[in-house]
C-alpha cells in the first residue's frame, strides 16, 4: 500500500512540476532553509531584542557596598533580600558580609535564602537548615564542625565585602552601683570586730588570767 502511494506521488510530482522527485525535494529543502534564515533576520527581530534586555536588567552593576558599622541582630534582619532596594547581607562569626552578588543563592527562592539577614555560623558549621541552628552561637561544636566553619569564613573573606559587625547585646552592669554597696558592706564587716572585740575579751578569760585572780 505504501509503495503504491509513493509511486502515485512521484508521478504527480513529475506531471505537475516537470521535475524528478529527487530534484523536487531538493528544491523544497532549499526553500525551507531560505525561509528560516530570512525570518530570523526580520520576523524574529523582536524576540532577539527582548532576550538581551532581560539579561541586561538581571546583570545591572551592583551598587558599592554600604558600610553599616555595628548593628544588632534584629537590625540585620532588614537585609534578608525581601527589599530589593537594600543590600543582601549575612553574617558569620559576628562579621557581616555583603552577598548581593550571590543573590541567586542567598536571595529569596535561593537554596541558602534562610541564612540571609542572620548570623548563620552554627548552621554553616553543621550544614543545618533548622531554625534552631540559625544563630551565631558556636558553643559545643566539634572540631570537624569548627573546621568547616573556618572554611566558610575564609570563603566569605575572600569573595565578599565586609560591611559591619554584629553588636554584642550582653547587658553590662553598672560598676559604680554594685561596688558601693560592696564597699559599704566591707567597711561594716571590718568595723564589727573592732566594736565587739573589747566586749568579747571582757567576758572571755584565758586560763592564765583566771589563775592570777585566784592568787
Amino acid at each position: 500500500m505504501a509503495l503504491e502511494l509513493w509511486e502515485t506521488l512521484k508521478e504527480a510530482i513529475t506531471a505537475y512540476t516537470g521535475l524528478s522527485p529527487a530534484t523536487f525535494f531538493t528544491v523544497l529543502a532549499l526553500g525551507l532553509a531560505a525561509y528560516y534564515v530570512i525570518s530570523g533576520f526580520f520576523g524574529g527581530s523582536d524576540n532577539h531584542q527582548h532576550v538581551p534586555r532581560q539579561y541586561e536588567e538581571q546583570m545591572q552593576p551592583l551598587p558599592p557596598p554600604v558600610q553599616l558599622g555595628e548593628v544588632t541582630e534584629e537590625e540585620l534582619k532588614q537585609y534578608d533580600g525581601t527589599d530589593s532596594t537594600k543590600p543582601l547581607l549575612m553574617a558569620i562569626k559576628g562579621q557581616i558580609y555583603d552577598v548581593s552578588q550571590s543573590r541567586m543563592f542567598y536571595g529569596p527562592g535561593g537554596p541558602y535564602a534562610l541564612f540571609a539577614g542572620k548570623d548563620a555560623s552554627r548552621a554553616l558549621a553543621k550544614m543545618s537548615f533548622e531554625d534552631k541552628d540559625l544563630t551565631g552561637d558556636v558553643s559545643g561544636l566539634g572540631p570537624f564542625e569548627l573546621e568547616a566553619l573556618q572554611d566558610w569564613e575564609y570563603k566569605f573573606m575572600s569573595k565578599y565585602e565586609k560591611v559591619g559587625t554584629i553588636k554584642n547585646t550582653v547587658p553590662v552592669t553598672d560598676g559604680t552601683s554594685t561596688s558601693e554597696p560592696a564597699a559599704e558592706a566591707t567597711e561594716s564587716d571590718a568595723s564589727k570586730p573592732a566594736e565587739d572585740g573589747p566586749a568579747a575579751t571582757a567576758h572571755v578569760e584565758t586560763p592564765a588570767v583566771a589563775e592570777s585572780k585566784e592568787e
